[in-house]
């Protein structure tokens, strides 16, 4: 018998382009002629996998989260893998807003992947390991045709196909 093929499903964030994302971003706020005296700040907490964002109202905090997401988006960080929450007021009429940057496939959404899978009845099995999807075929048509499959939905992260054996 045939050794069978497999991949996995992933969410994952490379921190560090999201890091060079947010010191771009934050050194076009001290350069931008609009934004430069604004008072305007983004940090990143690495530990805590959030990117905060302060501004003295919500029309210049729009403008630093456009700033950011188009820094985001030249480093190839998908914008489906920040959550961004409310806007929040802050003393002296000044806006905050926190990012949360989502690693890892959650449960819910892997059960769902995996119930979609077997409803359209490929001839594949799947298993959720911890964060990941390990879908595994006899045949890798049958593989890419979960690739394709998975790509045409939108489970509102982004999604990446590593370990093809």
């Amino acid at each position: 018998m045939a050794k069978d093929q497999s991949f996995d499903v992933v969410s994952q964030v490379d921190m560090q382009e999201v890091d060079n994302a947010v010191q771009q971003a934050s050194k076009e706020l001290t350069q931008r002629y609009d934004l430069k005296d604004s008072g305007a700040t983004i940090t990143f907490d690495r530990a805590g996998s959030s990117i905060s964002l302060a501004a003295p109202s919500d029309f210049v905090l729009g403008q630093v989260k456009d700033v950011l997401e188009s820094k985001l988006v030249r480093r190839t960080i998908d914008l489906k893998a920040i959550s961004w929450g409310k806007i929040e007021a802050a003393s002296g009429g000044s806006a905050r807003s926190t990012g949360t940057i989502i690693n890892g496939i959650d449960v819910e959404i892997a059960r769902k992947m995996n119930k979609e899978i077997r409803d359209e009845k490929f001839k594949a099995k799947v298993q959720i390991e911890g964060d990941k999807l390990r879908v595994f075929s006899g045949s890798r048509d049958e593989l890419q045709a979960v690739i394709g499959f998975l790509k045409e939905h939108d489970y509102g992260i982004p999604l990446q196909f590593v370990n093809y054996r």
